[in-house]
């Protein structure tokens, strides 16, 4: 049976520096936002992680997820992403455990290998290690949330029967997604059977991702699909495009910096092969019509949008995501 798609909102608490907004009222403000969502039946929360940045990029996911779990009753909670080189992973799938009991069977985990040199070097973590402290964590907090102990042996980790209490409330353990920019990734995301969240072209992360998974016996139509391809619902695009535009320009410019010094390859946005993460504004009308075939292209079950960009007050987001839960979802439903 085909999934049903799944909307969301997400979210990096990047404050930039003059914004004039204290970082405690702009938590307040996105939870507000998240309470709003909630409400309005949106499915998803994705929350992200970065670390020394002076915006304040959301360095610590688990205590977020937990004020979200609070002041919510439906939404699922998860991130895009983790990065699971700088994360124990016994403490984290304690923590993963403790979240999806006080959030009711809600949490889904995205994972990634981190690429910000600074990061790497603050924590004393070598990047050579990425790999190997990814996929050994993945293995470690699947044994953590079964019935049985922890009896694990690699390069990075070493356990010997240990038991990790609680266990998540959903059988199972906590659904586990990766994302993947490469055909490795992609590749490496179906080997270890897990959810993908792809970022660049098509041939080069969800079709290895499903190459990978069918020659394990799997069928990739029982696992999901997500991105971020953000949408802003409005009938004036001159009023409301402005300060989102200046908040995606300063995201570019500092991820190309990062990429820049950790000698990665900047990902041409302009390619034409490059599955698109823009955004799609318009009336509803519009915005229902780009999903609708972005999603048919693709095979996309999840879809998620900024709703606070950096420099962006939430609330100028909320008469767009009302207008959106009101006259596009249902049209999926």
């Amino acid at each position: 049976m085909p999934h049903r798609l799944r909307f969301g909102v997400a979210y990096d608490f990047r404050n930039p520096p003059g914004s004039g907004r204290a970082n405690a009222q702009l938590y307040a403000e996105i939870l507000e936002q998240i309470a709003l969502a909630d409400r309005l039946g949106f499915d998803l929360v994705w929350v992200s992680e970065h670390h020394f940045v002076d915006d304040g990029y959301l360095p610590a996911f688990a205590p977020v997820a937990g004020a979200i779990a609070a002041c919510t009753s439906r939404i699922r909670i998860s991130t895009d992403v983790a990065l699971l080189p700088f994360h124990h992973p016994l403490r984290l799938a304690e923590d993963l455990a403790v979240l999806d009991n006080l959030s009711g069977g809600r949490m889904e985990l995205g994972v990634g290998m981190g690429y910000a040199s600074h990061e790497f070097d603050a924590f004393g973590i070598p990047r050579a290690q990425r790999v190997s402290r990814t996929e050994e964590a993945v293995a470690i907090l699947r044994q953590a949330w079964s019935s049985e102990p922890v009896r694990f042996r690699g390069k990075r980790f070493q356990f010997d029967g240990v038991n990790v209490y609680p266990k998540p409330v959903q059988p199972g353990g906590i659904p586990l997604w990766m994302a993947a920019q490469s055909e490795p990734g992609g590749a490496r995301a179906g080997e270890l059977e897990m959810n993908l969240l792809p970022q660049g072209t098509r041939a080069g992360t969800i079709e290895p991702w499903a190459r990978a998974l069918a020659a394990r016996g799997k069928d990739p139509r029982d696992f999901r699909i997500g991105i971020i391809r953000p949408w802003l619902v409005t009938d004036d695009r001159e009023r409301d495009w402005p300060p989102i535009r200046a908040g995606e320009v300063y995201k570019r410019d500092l991820y190309r910096e990062w990429a820049a010094s950790s000698r990665e390859r900047v990902p041409d946005f302009a390619d034409p092969a490059r599955i698109p993460q823009t955004w799609i504004t318009g009336d509803a009308d519009h915005v229902e019509r780009e999903i609708r075939k972005f999603v048919g292209e693709h095979g996309f079950t999840d879809l998620v949008t900024w709703a606070a960009p950096p420099g962006v007050s939430p609330s100028h987001t909320n008469a767009s995501l009302e207008k959106f839960a009101r006259d596009v979802m249902p049209l999926f439903a």
